[in-house]
Order: C-alpha cells, then sequence, then structure tokens
C-alpha cells in the first residue's frame, strides 16, 4: 500500500474525458488571454465567497503583491505576519520596499492577536494573517485591532478557500482577500493562478487595469502595471472544477473526522475545530515529538509526509538582513520541529487513513 500526500494523478484521470472536451472547445472559440471563460470564473468566485467583486489573477503570489500596492505599501513602510507562512507572503512585501515585522503564532498556527498588536507602528501599512491549512485565523479580535489602528487587513487566503468564520467566507473577512489556485490547493488550477475578492470596487477596478500592463485601452496606460493575468485555459479548468470544490471539502473534512478517531492524541496534536469555525482541510498538519525519525518510519510504510514549513521566514538566509535571531518568535520556532503534515486528499479511504493512524501510534508506543 502506498500513500501519496497528494494525488494529481488521480484527479486528472477522474477528469480528463470531460476536461479535454471543454479545454479544446475553450481554446477553439476564444481568446487565449483574457476572455469569457475568465469572466464566467471572476462571477462565480465572487457568489462563492460572498463579496462583491473577484479578479482573476496567475498567482496567489501576484495576488498579495497587487493587493499592497493597491493599499499603498512603498518602500520604508512596514506590513505586518507571522513567520511560519510560506515564503512568498513575505517576499511580496520585500520586492515593494517595505519591511515585513512579525507576529509570533498560537498554538493552532495562527497570528496571536496579542503579539500583533504589540508590533504595530507608525510605519504599519497592514496586516497579513495567514490561513494555514485552511484554518481561519481570529479574525474577530485582527480586525478590532486593525481598526482601532487604522489600519487593513490582508487575508493570506491562499489555502483557504471554502473555510468558514462564524459562516463568514475567507476572502470576506479583511479588505482584500488573497488567494492561490496553484496545483497542490483544493481548487486547483493546471499551473500557477490566483485571484483576490474584496467589497472595495476602486481595489477591484485598479486591480483590473494593473494585472494588464496598466492599460485602459490598447494604447492608453494611466499606471504603470504587471503582467498578472489568468488565461482562458486555466480559468476553464477552475470553472470546472469549482462545481465539485463543495464535495472535494466534505470529503477531507470526514478524513479528519476519522483522522480523531483513530490518532492517539496523547502522542500527537492537532487543534479541535471550533464551533465559528469551518475548515476546509487543505492540509492535515499535526504536532508530534521526534517529528523526523517519525516521517522516516512512514516513508518506510510507504506512506508520503510533508513539512509545512521546517525553517521560519526569519530565520532564512534571505532575511538575515532584517536583524531577527533564533529565539524573537519561540512559538513558531518550536512548532518548526514538530509539524508533519499528513496526507488528506480527497482520495483517500477510510482504511488507508486508519492505516496510517496506526503506523503513526505504533511508532510512539514503541518510541516514547
Amino acid at each position: 500500500m502506498k500513500i501519496p500526500y497528494v494525488n494529481l494523478n488521480l484527479q486528472w484521470q477522474n477528469e480528463k474525458k470531460t476536461l479535454l472536451k471543454l479545454i479544446d472547445k475553450s481554446l477553439g472559440a476564444e481568446n487565449w488571454v483574457g476572455g469569457k471563460s475568465v469572466e464566467i470564473f471572476e462571477s462565480k468566485i465572487a457568489k462563492f465567497c460572498k463579496t462583491k467583486y473577484s479578479a482573476a489573477l496567475n498567482s496567489g503570489t501576484d495576488a498579495l503583491t497587487l493587493a499592497l500596492h493597491l493599499l499603498g505599501v512603498r518602500k520604508g513602510d512596514e506590513v505586518i505576519t507571522t513567520p511560519n507562512t510560506f515564503i512568498a507572503t513575505v517576499s511580496v512585501i520585500v520586492h515593494l520596499g517595505a519591511k515585513p515585522v512579525f507576529a509570533d503564532v498560537l498554538r493552532d498556527q495562527s497570528m496571536d492577536p496579542q503579539k500583533l498588536e504589540k508590533v504595530i507602528t507608525k510605519k504599519t501599512k497592514a496586516i497579513i494573517p495567514v490561513y494555514l491549512s485552511g484554518r481561519i485565523s481570529n479574525m474577530f479580535k485582527i480586525n478590532k485591532i486593525a481598526k482601532k489602528h487604522k489600519i487593513p487587513v490582508v487575508e493570506d487566503a491562499a489555502q483557504a478557500i471554502g473555510s468558514k468564520y462564524f459562516k463568514k467566507p475567507s476572502g470576506s473577512i479583511g479588505d482584500i482577500g488573497c488567494f492561490s489556485a496553484h496545483p497542490l490547493k483544493n481548487l486547483n488550477a493546471i499551473g500557477d493562478s490566483g485571484f483576490i475578492t474584496t467589497n472595495n470596487k476602486l481595489i477591484y477596478e485598479k486591480i483590473v487595469e494593473l494585472r494588464n500592463h496598466g492599460m485602459v485601452k490598447r494604447d492608453r496606460i494611466n499606471n504603470f502595471g504587471y503582467v498578472s493575468r489568468m488565461d482562458n485555459l486555466q480559468a476553464t479548468v477552475l470553472n470546472f472544477r469549482l462545481k465539485n470544490l463543495d464535495k472535494i471539502i466534505v470529503k477531507r473534512r470526514k478524513n479528519f473526522e476519522n483522522y480523531k478517531k483513530y490518532l492517539n492524541r496523547n502522542f500527537v496534536y492537532f487543534p479541535d475545530e471550533e464551533k465559528h469555525q469551518y475548515n476546509s482541510y487543505h492540509t492535515f498538519v499535526v504536532q508530534v515529538k521526534k517529528r523526523d525519525k517519525l516521517k522516516k518510519y512512514l516513508k518506510t510504510k510507504n506512506i508520503e509526509t510533508a513539512i509545512h514549513y521546517p525553517i521560519p521566514i526569519h530565520l532564512q538566509p534571505a532575511s538575515k538582513y532584517l536583524g531577527y535571531k533564533k529565539g524573537d518568535f519561540k512559538s513558531a520556532e518550536e512548532q518548526s520541529k514538530k509539524i508533519l503534515t499528513l496526507p488528506i486528499n480527497q482520495f483517500l479511504k477510510k482504511s488507508e487513513i486508519k492505516y496510517i493512524s496506526e503506523k503513526v501510534n505504533y511508532f510512539y508506543e514503541k518510541n516514547l
């Protein structure tokens, strides 16, 4: 029995017959860049996220870049986020000339609101809570702090399409929601793709302008822009896959419930879902002792795992110039040594989750 962390091959085999027809129709009938499929996707995703507007882009990274750019983030400004995120969250801050400032995290890996308020300064231009694994941060407290200091909130919802917080979908809770549709996401394209959501008409209109070189018309440029468009091929795939997204999330949530049933929580920590949360489980991250040994052991049992993420951003070589050191963000650093991502993809069978859990439990019964 070999259990992959993700199973894109099986997804393609299940969808190939239908998708090939849709792709052929799209490429034969539309402009390859900018067209009806993109417009349809934007309309559907805005409805899904319960926002007034959505703009389709070429990646979640560009979604963050354009969001911060339009909020006026420039050289010398500061943007607060967490140190345990994917590198793109921080890279976009750096590329805009701003300084990334970190707030440590709670045990569930989400931004600690108390730590957030302590690092706000007059230079703070935006706050980016990161919804790791599909778990939405404590946005009630974060938004309250942001409102108090008059700072906009950008949701890094790259991993959280379909998650909800007090019944509000991700992407509708802050000023701008930023999403990735990378192939590994729950709503996945067949290459890099992303989008933003917002209720702010001006932000939406500016992003639509900037994503296409800043063109207002073919020969008129009001502002120097980016090349951040989603092409019709990706939009076609996403329109098809969006129909199945709710079912995929339901299956991943069932997988989580089975892990709860079979994993011995004397050995394994993972946060429970709170009543006001509805998590989409992009990943299933547990925290364990002897993480590296467990990972190697599971590999011998043909169980593929991952680590999201083994080195906090402030300890990466690229961040050396920021002046952070080991011990500055103890919670994120401690978690980085314990976190392990177990398979939770929608193609898993209950028997496979039971098998994974039994192997994890056995490892600790023999090694603790």
